[in-house]
């Protein structure tokens, strides 16, 4: 059985920060996010991570972080491509928006030989979820003909912003502990009992109690997936680009949920009680670099962390 890799979606993170020397780092010794995320992965026993990210940011993302990083863990790059598309599709006129993280992962289904787990490169997770997901990874999966694959869950109130509305992969479980479907809300914002979202620009809002469950995008996959992503492509093509040609996007949540309402895959929920962090807003920094500080203190992490 082939190790358990690590694939990390970075493709994006040059243009929500306006360019990688423009991140922030959160650690007090200049560690950024993706720091704390590839340490929990070395130490869960992740041993190769393949970077998916573009060409264009290659060269700061090896200065800020991929020769760092290439002293501690195998590393590999792949590339997303705008004009990676299937055959007889052309691209739309006007449009610079990449597709989306299925389209991402994509780019890296030569590379992937066995199960591997996919995580966004600017989230922090936790080191518990590192370790859940890879031996998950481990475990046999039953040879009937349907796709296995997990999903790192997260309670609603530990996943949303204090300084404004972010989007959330809303999931449902049944009493075993498979994900039954998975909603994509973009306008979610925080409650004092939880969360609420709205789907006409905050005129209604409807509640999300505490305790449910969302993606945050921490998926643990086999090959076959490359496959079905790969199969549901065109049809995707077909009914987004009539709707919105420059800006849809192809997104692993709704791929995957596209799938479980096929009855094609089974998504085992993996439960973090974790906190989530992410700077979806600069507000959110200081209370990142808080909870990091106190995650030192405790001797979760070394300080500084690559020693």
């Amino acid at each position: 059985m082939e190790k358990p890799v690590l694939a990390i979606l970075a493709a994006g993170i040059g243009s929500r920060y306006g360019g990688l020397k423009q991140i922030d780092p959160v650690g007090e010794n200049g560690e950024l996010i993706i720091d704390y995320s590839i340490y929990d992965a070395i130490k869960a026993g992740f041993e190769k991570i393949i970077f998916i990210i573009t060409r264009a940011i290659h060269d700061d993302f090896m200065e800020v972080i991929g020769d760092r990083i290439a002293r501690y863990v195998k590393t590999e790059y792949v590339y997303q491509d705008i004009n990676d598309i299937p055959s007889g599709y052309k691209l739309p006129t006007g449009r610079t928006k990449p597709w989306g993280t299925a389209q991402a992962l994509l780019a890296a289904k030569d590379l992937i030989k066995g199960p591997f787990a996919v995580v966004n490169a600017d989230d922090f997770y936790g080191a518990s979820a590192y370790r859940t997901i890879y031996e998950w990874l481990l475990s046999p999966s039953p040879n009937d003909g349907k796709l296995r694959l997990a999903m790192v869950g997260y309670r609603i109130e530990n996943t949303v912003s204090e300084n404004g509305h972010v989007a959330r992969g809303i999931c449902e479980a049944n009493s075993e502990g498979f994900l039954t479907s998975i909603v994509e809300r973009t306008l979610v914002e925080k409650t004092k009992g939880g969360a609420r979202f709205s789907e006409d620009k905050g005129e209604t809002w409807r509640e999300i109690p505490a305790g449910t469950l969302v993606s945050m995008n921490f998926w643990g996959m086999h090959k076959g997936l490359f496959k079905m992503a790969e199969d549901d492509f065109p049809s995707w093509l077909d009914v987004n680009l009539a709707v919105n040609p420059l800006k849809c996007e192809y997104l692993l949540p709704s791929e995957i949920g596209d799938q479980l309402r096929r009855g094609v895959t089974e998504v085992k929920v993996l439960e973090s009680l974790d906190t989530w962090y992410g700077v979806t807003y600069r507000e959110d920094r200081p209370g990142m670099m808080a909870a990091v500080e106190k995650l030192h203190a405790k001797g979760v992490y070394p300080k500084p962390l690559w020693k």
